[in-house]
């Protein structure tokens, strides 16, 4: 499962910058997102200490922002902070037990997620939210509701693509499980962001 984020995520960004009229570079592209939404969930909940999971993040949010901005020509904030975010409201949510707190805390990061410029904004967040509370049965439904609602609010037609990876966790487990057999060494995943993003812009400007 590492292994198909890092390797979709890889070829959505060599079709931005290097083929931008190349579509379906950013088609195969759509599947990096949920997979990396579903790995950050399930990190979030398999943890022994989540102030140093928000920290590794952190860590690594802030050496992607320069090779973000260099190799993909964006003055936003990376995809991590957008991750760092959702993990945050995941960890507020744990800790309150008022329904009604919840619903504004999440509503209020989705906002400021919406108005400043995180990768993704607010509905980064709500697939976070999707794959964290939603049951298995439920989740293609939800995402794909999310997808039609962004579809028509930002003309994000890609993004059905994205169904791809939740459809393949709902509905194929064998294969899922087959997937998350094959491990990459924490140090590859934690790094592999910003230094695929680095080498991206380092060829860019040369």
């Amino acid at each position: 499962m590492q292994l198909l984020a890092m390797l979709t995520m890889l070829i959505d960004h060599v079709g931005l910058v290097f083929f931008p009229d190349q579509e379906i570079w950013r088609i195969i592209g759509r599947i990096a997102f949920p997979l990396y939404v579903y790995a950050l969930v399930q990190g979030y909940n398999r943890t022994s200490s989540k102030p140093r999971y928000i920290i590794r993040l952190s860590v690594i949010a802030l050496l992607s922002q320069i090779p973000y901005q260099l190799a993909l020509a964006s003055s936003g904030l990376n995809v991590v902070v957008s991750l760092l975010a959702g993990v945050i409201v995941l960890l507020l949510l744990d800790r309150t037990e008022s329904f009604l707190i919840s619903v504004f805390i999440a509503a209020g990061a989705g906002f400021i997620m919406e108005m400043f410029p995180f990768d993704y904004g607010a509905y980064g967040l709500i697939l976070i939210l999707i794959f964290r509370y939603a049951p298995v049965h439920w989740l293609v439904p939800w995402h794909l509701m999310l997808n039609i609602l962004y579809m028509y609010l930002n003309g994000w037609f890609l993004q059905m693509w994205s169904l791809f990876p939740t459809v393949l966790y709902a509905y194929g487990p064998a294969i899922w499980r087959s997937l998350e057999r094959i491990r990459v060494r924490s140090w590859m995943w934690r790094s592999f962001y910003p230094l695929h993003l680095s080498l991206i812009a380092v060829i860019k400007w040369l």
